[in-house]
């Protein structure tokens, strides 16, 4: 008796990018409402760069580096997301009018 092969099908290919895919300093500025999710990997980075020159986003960082809660920050990113964390709705706006400011 001939057993029958089943038709092998490949799944479609993903529309878009898995999550983890997307670097966590893209994920991050998105989720404060700093970028738009299809900003560039390189423009989102630039972007974070600048976010973390921020004099208002480097005090907090500071802040949170000698505050009790945290002894050693491992990574700038984790810094910033902290930072950004931390802020306001209106300190997030703030923030976002001089991210566009730079960008003119």
């Amino acid at each position: 008796m001939q057993m029958k092969h089943r038709k092998q099908t490949k799944p479609a290919p993903p529309t878009h990018r898995p999550a983890l895919a997307v670097p966590s300093y893209h994920r991050i500025l998105v989720k404060h409402g700093l970028i738009e999710k299809t900003l560039s990997i390189p423009d989102a980075y630039e972007m974070f760069l600048k976010v973390g020159a921020d004099p208002e986003v480097q005090k907090l960082r500071r802040q949170l580096a000698h505050g009790s809660k945290m002894k050693h920050v491992p990574a700038l990113y984790l810094a910033t997301a902290m930072a950004l964390q931390g802020m306001t709705k209106q300190e997030l706006e703030a923030l976002k009018l001089r991210m566009e400011e730079k960008r003119v």
